[in-house]
């Protein structure tokens, strides 16, 4: 068990409350271990701690638009890494007709987010529908291929030598922000038993980020049947329920959707604002040095963001100071509308992001700019 040094106590004006009740006049900053799960220290500043007259170097903020990151692909494997480490690599993927070859990773399980389109699924477990919205779940193994009803866009994360879990939810109990139930399984259906038995079909296989392929005289698609505990899920990310508090502005990992080695993924799903007149409305200005911080732009207005829009990516290093953008600020302690409308992905890494050369050529450089205050 880690011992940290350190001893709580509270020193000039400050708050005795994290995120509320806030001197006048000052911004919270909060700097912390572990993500948000260790100790912390809030310190009260006078002036924003983003309002820096320019930022230079690898800490910078940065932003991508995802959408112009690549050109549509019949295999996900040719979608090339946005962000990666040895533990997680970002894809964005672009599927505009149906797969011609099955898919199969084994460096890793795969999560799909469905940006756009609409598309069926088959697997080695059946058959499922997916659409926009929807969190689709890919154990390392398995193969699979869409067929697309409407263009699809991908927002593709691999575990990479892992596998996605279910947080533990604590005192909060196993059904809260989404009950198991929810998560829907392919089905051997008669799509499923539809599909040409006897045409040649190839798999890519992934493989220390190398791909071999096996090729078959018919479709290796043909299981009749399975039993177990395992197999590929769906859930669609309006069907998430977040952790609310009209008192107290939750930290992000309250919206903790999976956990793999090494990183989470959260959802921002609307939610009322809190309501407690001392309560801040906005993101917390915060350092995060333990975790790199990117976040995928699904729909909605970004409550805390400036010049973002639908299908861009952010990515925050750690130890970066962010928080909420001017124009955001200024809703800090009332906001305009009772509830947020956006919908987010957030991945949290705990070991630093290399930058791919598909997210260079499509980086918002004008980004750091958007913290100054005026801007």
């Amino acid at each position: 068990m880690k011992k940290y040094i350190g001893v709580s106590r509270v020193e000039g004006q400050s708050s005795r409350q994290a995120h509320a009740d806030l001197p006048a006049g000052t911004f919270e900053r909060e700097i912390s271990k572990e993500g948000f799960f260790g100790p912390a220290a809030h310190l009260y500043h006078r002036r924003p701690p983003t309002g820096w007259e320019s930022m230079e170097g690898p800490l910078r903020p940065r932003a991508f638009n995802a959408l112009q990151s690549s050109c549509a692909a019949l295999s996900p494997w040719s979608a090339a890494a946005l962000l990666a480490n040895s533990h997680a690599r970002l894809r964005f993927w672009r599927l505009t007709s149906s797969m011609t070859a099955l898919a199969r990773n084994g460096d890793g399980d795969d999560l799909l987010f469905v940006h756009s389109g609409r598309g069926d699924l088959y697997c080695d477990y059946g058959h499922l529908v997916i659409e926009a919205g929807d969190y689709v779940i890919i154990p390392r193994g398995t193969m699979w291929r869409i067929d697309c009803s409407a263009p699809l866009e991908c927002l593709m994360v691999e575990a990479t030598n892992s596998s996605y879990h279910l947080p533990d939810k604590g005192m909060l109990g196993p059904h809260a922000i989404f009950d198991p139930a929810m998560l829907d399984a392919p089905r051997i259906d008669d799509a499923f038993r539809a599909q040409p038995a006897d045409q040649p079909w190839a798999i890519e296989i992934k493989k220390r980020d190398a791909v071999s392929v096996a090729r078959y005289p018919y479709n290796p698609l043909d299981v009749v049947g399975w039993h177990g505990d395992l197999s590929v899920v769906r859930i669609n990310i309006r069907d998430i329920r977040p952790v609310i508090s009209h008192r107290y502005h939750l930290p992000p990992s309250a919206h903790t959707t999976f956990i793999a080695d090494r990183f989470v993924v959260c959802s921002f799903v609307p939610r009322p604002f809190e309501t407690d007149p001392g309560a801040i409305k906005v993101p917390f200005f915060h350092n995060n040095d333990d975790y790199d911080e990117v976040i995928f732009y699904h729909a909605g207005h970004y409550f805390g963001r400036d010049n973002i829009a639908p299908g861009m990516l952010s990515f925050h290093a750690a130890g970066f100071t962010h928080g909420p953008h001017p124009k955001a600020l200024a809703n800090m302690m009332q906001q305009p509308k009772p509830a947020t409308d956006e919908y987010a992905v957030m991945i949290d890494t705990r070991d630093p992001l290399d930058i791919g050369a598909a997210a260079s050529a499509c980086e918002l450089t004008s980004y750091v700019e958007s913290w100054k205050s005026g801007k």
